[in-house]
């Protein structure tokens, strides 16, 4: 099957088209033509199999026309995404929004720029499909992508490190399909956990028609070099007061349909930012460090928690910095909070120098005792993995 479809006079922008889906799984059919069929069905009738998941409306066609076309599209195949290839303006912005345009591609792009667009549109295509078909739901139960809150009830456990890497290697599992949001909205370190600089902030997209429309909030994610996408928190700590639960629970709905994972980096303690992402999350990485403050506010915080009726259901503990010299063993940890240690990220001299490069372990290739725990970690989040041969879900971790 031609899972991209592309039609446009402009043999330039085909060839960067080509180049830019090389490599992904289906194939890219060009149709060379300066205007549109009547309908869908006429261009949808020369393809073989099912209906591709990404239609790219190049230059050279009429826009008025394109808009039309793409506003039939949707109506009668709304799995398909369709990407507009145009100079934007805020009228076509608003019109294309109208039309059900998913996204708008600027002629010039290079391939990269369209690589990831079009990876984009086709995780659109997929949580489309999968609204469309219950049954295809993914087995992480509900509608929409896998929500990991990484959680602690103490600060300087390191969160953000546990966060970045997470997101970084969730990224090689699935590519442009991964998105990682800062919600310690006072002191967030998730920009320089990943050297960006962005440009736009979370205070930006939880209000206007970003609030509103998928499309205009993805334009407010920074795309990192690991192939996921970022949504930093505030510049200035006084932005974080305009910001409420609401706008925290509306922001991860409309993530969770459109990216396979949605990570989230919460702020230390149980506030209102943190409870409003702990109702959406499906998972809870609860990270503590090897100290007797860390371990009581972890266990002090469960007991909260499953009072309020707040537990997800997937859980995950993550023992970071652990040291065998410290005084303290995994029983000693486990007996205190009253559940198993998941994972144990043993205490590493590169781990936090790599926090302060801004490029996570698990993006560098680092050889590294604090690697293996990492990537155990980003395993339990894989498809399909509690399906998989374990002796237990929770199994027992080991420190040296």
């Amino acid at each position: 099957m031609s899972r991209f479809v592309l039609i446009t006079p402009n043999v330039e922008f085909e060839r960067r088209v080509r180049s830019a889906t090389a490599g992904m799984s289906g194939s890219l059919q060009w149709f060379q033509a300066d205007h549109l069929p009547d309908g869908p069905d006429e261009f949808l009738s020369k393809l073989l199999g099912e209906p591709p998941e990404v239609l790219i409306l190049g230059p050279g066609l009429d826009l008025d026309e394109t808009l039309k076309h793409a506003a039939v599209l949707d109506l009668q195949y709304p799995e398909i995404s369709v990407l507009l290839a145009a100079e934007q303006t805020p009228e076509l912005v608003l019109a294309a929004m109208r039309s059900g345009v998913r996204d708008i591609l600027s002629p010039a792009a290079d391939t990269n720029g369209i690589r990831a667009m079009v990876e984009r549109s086709a995780l659109a295509a997929a949580g489309r499909r999968r609204g469309l078909n219950p049954a295809a739901e993914s087995p992480v139960g509900g509608a929409g992508g896998r929500v990991i809150a990484v959680m602690s009830p103490k600060g300087g456990v390191g969160k953000t490190t546990i966060a970045t890497n997470i997101a970084v290697g969730l990224g090689k599992v699935a590519p442009m399909g991964v998105v990682i949001v800062d919600l310690d909205l006072q002191f967030g370190d998730v920009a320089s956990g990943l050297l960006l600089d962005p440009e736009h902030t979370i205070t930006e997209a939880v209000t206007g028609a970003a609030s509103q429309d998928s499309m205009v909030l993805k334009t407010y994610l920074t795309l990192h070099s690991a192939g996921v996408y970022a949504l930093c928190g505030p510049k200035n700590p006084v932005d974080s007061e305009s910001i409420t639960s609401a706008h925290v629970t509306n922001l991860l709905k409309q993530l969770r349909h459109e990216f396979q994972y949605v990570v989230i980096d919460t702020a230390p303690g149980l506030g209102e930012h943190v409870l409003a992402a702990l109702e959406q999350a499906t998972d809870a990485v609860w990270v503590c460090g090897m100290d007797v403050p860390s371990i009581r506010g972890l266990r002090t915080g469960f007991h909260i928690l499953n009072e309020l009726g707040l537990m997800p259901e997937s859980r995950h503990v993550v023992l970071n910095m652990a040291d065998g010299r410290s005084g303290l063993s995994v029983p000693d940890v486990e007996a205190t909070i009253g559940v198993p240690v998941d994972v144990a990220i043993p205490r590493s001299r590169t781990l936090p120098f790599s926090t302060n490069k801004g490029v996570p372990l698990l993006q560098d290739g680092r050889r590294d005792v604090a690697a293996k725990g990492l990537r155990q970690l980003v395993e339990r989040f894989q498809p399909n993995w509690q399906e998989r041969t374990h002796r237990k879900l929770h199994r027992r971790a080991v420190v040296q």
